[in-house]
């Protein structure tokens, strides 16, 4: 059974995609949609969802920009995406100062697509479906290799809740019988 469900997760990592900025809602989404989506989209990660009193907290704190007219567009989804996905691995003050530096160097549409692009590529790698890790970008800086190293300790984190999570239900399998 433990390979079953292991192939299962391998399956979703296999076919996890985030969207890119450009895909990223731009229409105005209010704050309950703006968390349904976000939580809709980390879902297959396994993250801890985000909550609306999360995202108000996240605005009063300055580390993502208000909403316009009570309403988040891609700017704020895209900061609130890794958000979601980091939280688990830094501190929302080093999270903020990885925001600030970042916008220093990159458009948010840089920082975020690549965050994407990086994310997609040490799953995969940690889930043992590529033998390498490909390189992503062309520059090379102190800003990407912190970013990098934030990335690779987020997909080991989501590897080892995901192995976890299928030894739990295997355990919970067999007491059933």
């Amino acid at each position: 059974m433990r390979e079953i469900i292991r192939k299962e997760m391998v399956d979703s990592i296999r076919d996890f995609r985030l969207p890119r900025y450009n895909e990223l809602p731009d229409v105005g989404l209010y704050l309950e949609q703006t968390v349904k989506y976000i939580n809709q989209c980390i879902a297959p990660l396994g993250c801890a969802p985000i909550t609306n009193s999360m995202v108000s907290n996240y605005v009063k704190k300055n580390v993502i920009p208000g909403p316009v007219k009570k309403q988040y567009y891609a700017e704020q989804l895209a900061h609130l995406m890794v958000i979601a996905i980091v939280k688990s691995v830094l501190s929302l003050e080093n999270i903020c100062k990885l925001f600030h530096m970042q916008k220093e160097v990159y458009t948010n549409q840089t920082a975020y697509d690549y965050f994407c692009s990086e994310l997609e590529n040490m799953l995969l790698y940690s889930f043992g479906l590529r033998e390498e890790v490909e390189h992503v970008g062309v520059t090379v800086s102190d800003l990407k290799r912190m970013l990098r190293g934030v990335i690779i300790a987020v997909s080991h984190m989501i590897h080892l809740n995901c192995c976890f999570n299928a030894i739990e239900a295997e355990n919970e399998e067999k007491a059933k019988k």
